[in-house]
């Protein structure tokens, strides 16, 4: 079956064209391997989408006919998403959680993780297929990193005005990167929510300057983690709120005034479809968490009461986690993964798990939430392609091959980490922020460290609460606080600046013209990324 058709007899590229299936796996195991390489020696996850992209753009100018669908932008977005999800599957969702139990000294641990992360990786795939354009996680928000990759796309197929703009966008992102201004967050200020991005800046400006300013690290004193346990507790809340939350009916004769139903109805998710997915997805992280427990042993080291608390609290923690960083990767760009697990982790030592649970705690909750947001961006990127929606039925048949890309690529990731990790593992290569978990594991929780959660929890709770579930402002001035990118504050705020002075000058007609440069940017930024990375493992 070579493309998928709806109704109106428009036709989507099928995943399981013999050439497309092999050129997407092929792709996938380079995604795999850019993203273990990096993630070991530098310690990041360059955004490869881009990268996809290039790739796609490129097979399709070869001259032979067999590649010439490929300049086709729906093919082309099916190779970046096999490439990117392979990244983040493997670097993110599998590698960091295996590295964990290793460091710690406990091998025996490293396949029971390796299972409960590779099962978490496809919970967090599906849960994101199921909640994408729901009220939830609307198609509609930023994810900046997908508006980046399908702007380059349609720059390539249909060049003129809009690739002059990318073009100038890309290589001032590019020099920006090189002078190291983080040209990705400068932006993202120029498409996202600039409320939540406002906090975002601000956050990122108390990270950077705290110790000149205030004479207190905010990361040190758990600040920052304190403010996310507030602002996250209050997010989840009103996700709930927004779950369960009745529509109000109005009648086609009562005007034009949109209410809530109305504007659900252009969500391709209604909102029983995303509880159902919600729940099914805590479900499926009980079970998770369950296998976890008994493949690795700790069922016999817990008490009873000690097994069931642990099995309830991984699974929470692994659903909030995910939330929290979807949340955060919709609205700014960037998704605090390797923190938010850490705040799990650090809960988890003030309940008193033992340690090989602790490390199998910290490991499932690292595995949820990359591949969640990066699913997003990838979606956002057909969803644009695609033509933003205008036909629903065409918008879920292509998300749909996308899904199914993603899982295939997910699938090409375990196998190729299955393949690889002892390797890399005799070499004493493990992502950087293993040793952190492990240290925390080691050194234990103290008193101090509770009251400072529970502070600081109070005004990330209040701003959470102030800004409402649409602007995320505490999600977002955690987010900031919690991501140490030199100078990235400053390129946030002058990005804002920018696009209100601008706006107010030029009007409304401005912003599809800031919206293709904001993607200029981002990509040259990722390009900058990439291939720097790349650099500095050769040396």
């Amino acid at each position: 079956m070579d493309h998928v058709k709806n109704e109106n007899g428009k036709k989507h590229p099928s995943i399981f064209e013999p050439f497309a299936l092999v050129v997407n796996i092929v792709t996938g195991v380079i995604g795999a391997i850019i993203g273990m390489q990096i993630v070991t020696t530098l310690g990041v996850t360059p955004n490869t989408a881009i990268i996809g992209a290039l790739v796609a753009m490129l097979i399709a100018r070869i001259p032979v006919a067999v590649f010439n669908k490929y300049r086709s932008v729906h093919r082309q977005n099916l190779v970046q998403t096999s490439i990117s999800s392979a990244t983040f599957g493997a670097a993110n969702s599998l590698l960091i959680p295996i590295g964990i139990p290793f460091a710690m000294g406990m091998k025996e641990l490293i396949v029971p993780m390796l299972i409960g992360a590779a099962l978490a990786m496809f919970v967090d795939a599906v849960l994101l297929y199921k909640l994408f354009d729901s009220k939830l996680f609307p198609a509609s928000e930023t994810w900046a990193p997908g508006v980046a990759t399908a702007e380059s796309i349609l720059a390539g197929d249909k060049g003129g005005k809009r690739a002059g703009l990318l073009g100038v966008g890309t290589l001032l992102g590019l020099i920006g990167s090189y002078f190291q201004i983080s040209m990705s967050a400068f932006g993202v200020a120029f498409i996202g929510n600039i409320w939540a991005l406002g906090m975002f800046g601000i956050g990122l400006m108390i990270r950077q300057y705290s110790v000149p300013w205030f004479g207190a690290d905010v990361n040190k004193l758990y600040i920052a983690h304190g403010v996310m346990i507030g602002a996250g507790i209050v997010a989840l809340i009103q996700a709930c709120m927004l779950i369960f939350s009745k529509q109000k009916k109005v009648s086609r004769n009562q005007g034009h005034q949109e209410t809530a139903a109305a504007a659900e109805e252009r969500l391709t998710r209604p909102i029983g479809e995303a509880r159902r997915a919600l729940g099914l997805g805590f479900a499926a992280y009980l079970v998770i968490a369950l296998i976890i427990a008994v493949i690795g042993g700790i069922i016999t080291k817990m008490s009873v009461g000690m097994l069931i608390g642990f099995i309830i609290f991984a699974a929470f923690a692994a659903f909030v986690h995910e939330l929290i960083v979807g949340i955060a990767a919709m609205h700014s760009g960037w998704f605090p993964a390797f923190a938010v697990a850490f705040i799990t982790l650090l809960f988890g030592i003030m309940i008193g798990f033992p340690p090989m649970a602790l490390a199998l705690l910290a490991g499932f909750s690292a595995a949820t939430g990359p591949a969640f947001a990066d699913m997003g961006y990838d979606l956002k990127t057909g969803y644009i392609l695609r033509g933003n929606g205008e036909d629903p039925e065409y918008e879920l048949k292509g998300r749909r091959q996308q899904y199914i890309t993603g899982m295939i690529a997910f699938g090409v990731a375990l196998l190729t980490v299955i393949c690889t990790f002892n390797g890399y593992f005799a070499q004493n290569l493990v992502p950087p922020i293993d040793k952190v978990y492990v240290s925390t594991i080691k050194a234990g929780a103290s008193p101090e460290i509770a009251l400072q959660l529970l502070l600081w929890a109070i005004p990330g709770a209040i701003f959470q609460l102030i800004g409402g579930p649409s602007r995320q402002i505490g999600v977002l001035f955690a987010t900031g606080l919690l991501i140490s990118t030199p100078n990235a504050c400053w390129a946030v705020i002058a990005g804002i600046l920018i696009r209100l002075i601008v706006l107010k000058v030029k009007g409304k007609e401005a912003e599809t013209p800031m919206s293709i440069l904001a993607a200029g940017f981002i990509a040259g930024d990722a390009l900058y990324s990439f291939f720097n990375s790349v650099f500095k493992m050769k040396k």
